[in-house]
């Protein structure tokens, strides 16, 4: 816009130049060449008196001589003959026999073109009816004397109007094209999670009317997501009246293996509504995807979440295999975070396949050549027609159903987002077990700030509908 301004204006001022300084020069050229004219017309005046005098070389050789043009070899007189008195040439003669005999026919001052300038032919009346013609030489030079300063003064004048209209149009420019740069800036920085962006009201009026409903946008986004984390923290901690009543049942149980489990289970629950509560009362989401210190063992975390899901799986007689979990895996996720997106993967293999349905956790480190991190959860169930409705929030289950009773439809989604939120993604396709496969990408070096744009995961889910998944046709659970 700033440059778009900028070459606007320079046009408009090359034309209001060319339009004026044109003409204007020309003009220039023929004011000097009039004013050569007069002075050519004096210095031929100079010769009357001396022609009325006398005729004589002599006499007409001193007289041409004390003219300036005489002197400058300018300057003829054309004396007719008289009688037995030849016709008489003083000076140097460029004017032609012809140019002499229309001026003496016309008795009046002509101008005529002549090699190098141009010829001034004044008649001047002697005895004997006849008439002299006094020839003044004007040189181009002379015609167009102080034309080229003028013309140069133009052009310096033109130069600096064009150099000043740019230099006007680019702070123009700047002026609207700053704030405009800024609100630009702060709608993506808005959009990629920075609640905190605000936009200095500034510039033009229009931009500043924008600048002004865009903070209030802001403020208006904050205080939604606040009242939205406060009804989250709310109907979290409604939970903990029947969580207390289950824990109390869950102690009167007795011993055995079933009792510690279910306790365990209960108090792994009382765990996670905590979290819920003081993730949803922080005013930045626990997930960091900027690299930095943030982040935990990826390793660590499968190995206590499969601890966890492998007592369940022994009673329903689902054979579960780890791999991956031998060495440390550093990861940009919250150790919460990643334990939340497991448990959200497992509990679909636990509610959507049948019971004995065999599971894997795989970890794969691509290390230093891919900066990635790969977590596959597979099964052998039967898996999902339609993959694009089950990464969908509000649709999770088995062939993409609506989630219905017992489910939140919001499991694949919790992976989904972690995994965006480091640059990452979620695909789903055929396991090796003959079920589904989920592939959880994780980045390890992610540059931008917060989570990833709506538009670039749309870009994602189109190049992944696009493309075949890895192991077959897409499956999800």
């Amino acid at each position: 816009m700033r440059w778009a301004l900028v070459k606007v204006c320079l046009a408009v001022t090359a034309m209001v130049v060319v339009a004026f300084a044109v003409p204007l020069g020309l003009v220039v050229r023929e004011t000097a060449r009039d004013r050569a004219a007069p002075h050519a017309e004096r210095q031929a005046a100079a010769l009357g008196p001396a022609l009325s005098v006398t005729t004589e070389r002599a006499a007409l050789e001193r007289a041409v001589q004390f003219t300036t043009a005489g002197a400058e070899g300018r300057m003829a007189v054309h004396v007719p003959a008289d009688g037995d008195r030849p016709a008489l040439t003083v000076g140097t003669a460029r004017a032609s026999s012809r140019d002499l005999a229309s001026t003496r026919r016309l008795a009046r001052a002509v101008t005529t073109a002549t090699p190098g300038g141009q010829l001034l032919l004044q008649p001047t009346a002697l005895s004997g009816s006849r008439t002299a013609v006094v020839e003044v030489y004007v040189p181009e030079a002379e015609a167009d004397r102080g034309v080229a300063a003028a013309w140069l003064t133009l052009a310096g004048v033109a130069v600096a109007l064009v150099i000043g209209s740019v230099a006007v149009a680019d702070r123009l420019g700047v002026r609207m094209v700053g704030p405009a740069r800024r609100l630009a800036g702060a709608a993506h920085a808005l959009g990629e999670g920075s609640l905190g962006v605000r936009v200095p009201e500034e510039g033009p009026a229009e931009l500043r009317q924008a600048a002004v409903a865009f903070n209030s946008m802001a403020d208006q986004v904050v205080e939604l997501l606040a009242n939205e984390r406060e009804l989250a923290a709310d109907l979290s901690h409604r939970l903990r009246t029947p969580l207390t009543v289950l824990r109390l049942n869950a102690a009167s149980l007795g011993e055995g293996p079933a009792a510690e489990q279910t306790r365990a289970a209960v108090e792994q629950l009382e765990c996670e509504v905590d979290a819920i509560i003081r993730t949803a009362r922080e005013q930045k989401p626990r997930t960091q995807a900027d690299g930095s210190g943030a982040g935990c063992d990826a390793a660590e975390v499968v190995r206590e979440r499969m601890e966890f899901w492998s007592a369940l799986a022994e009673d329903e007689g689902r054979t579960a295999r780890v791999a991956g979990v031998d060495r440390p895996v550093r990861i940009p996720v919250a150790r919460g975070d990643l334990a939340a997106a497991l448990d959200a993967l497992l509990g679909n293999v636990f509610r959507h396949t049948p019971v004995g349905t065999p599971f894997a956790v795989d970890l794969h480190d691509g290390g230093e050549d891919t900066h990635s991190v790969i977590v596959l959860v597979s099964d052998a169930g039967p898996g999902i027609a339609d993959p694009e409705a089950a990464l969908t929030r509000g649709r999770d289950g088995a062939g993409g159903a609506p989630a219905g009773v017992g489910s939140t439809g919001l499991g694949l989604d919790i992976a989904r987002r972690l995994a965006e939120s480091t640059g990452g993604d979620v695909r789903i396709g055929r396991s090796v077990l003959g079920g589904t496969e989920v592939r959880l990408w994780l980045q390890l070096r992610h540059t931008g700030e917060g989570p990833v744009p709506a538009e670039r995961r749309a870009r994602r889910r189109e190049t992944r509908r696009g493309r075949p998944a890895r192991h077959g046709v897409p499956h999800s659970s």
